[in-house]
């Protein structure tokens, strides 16, 4: 992954503002070759700089409006395994490997209180997945966003 400069994000926040804009008329709204957006464009998508367009969809809108941080901790002599497990479990959403107390944390997308108690379980389940600790989201404050880095990375801060 390269590291994305300030033709990249002007790119981008042009894409942010009409996402169904064609080369063409991103090349003409920055100033800048046709060729040279294509191959921009191109490289962000090949080198992993851009993610799926899955990763935009709302879980609300796929009938999981509960969000909720699943702190785990995994036994150190089988985490591939549980890692590998946990990963095969389609509500989880986003997992990271932290330090403290937990191993693992993941955020998950559940139905409802009972569902989200569901999905604890069947971690729970887990070969080398010794506990679990839950916070529940109430109401996002803030969603994930790019916008100010973009703006920044593009020098329009």
């Amino acid at each position: 992954m390269h590291r994305v400069d300030s033709l990249d994000a002007r790119i981008l926040l042009a894409l942010d503002q009409d996402p169904q804009g064609t080369v063409l008329s991103l090349s003409r709204q920055l100033g800048v070759a046709r060729n040279t957006v294509h191959a921009r464009l191109r490289r962000l998508l090949s080198d992993g700089s851009l993610g799926p367009f899955s990763q935009r969809v709302r879980m609300d809108a796929l009938g999981l409006p509960l969000i909720a941080f699943i702190s785990i901790a995994i036994s150190q002599s089988a985490s591939e395994e549980a890692v590998a497990a946990l990963r095969v479990i389609p509500e989880i959403i986003e997992m990271h490997a932290t330090t403290g107390d937990a191993d693992l944390l993941a955020k998950v997308a559940a139905r409802d209180p009972a569902d989200l108690h569901r999905l604890t379980n069947r971690m729970l389940s887990i070969d080398g997945v010794m506990r679990t600790s839950t916070a529940m989201s109430l109401v996002e404050v803030m969603p994930l966003r790019t916008l100010p880095l973009l703006e920044a990375a593009a020098g329009d801060i």
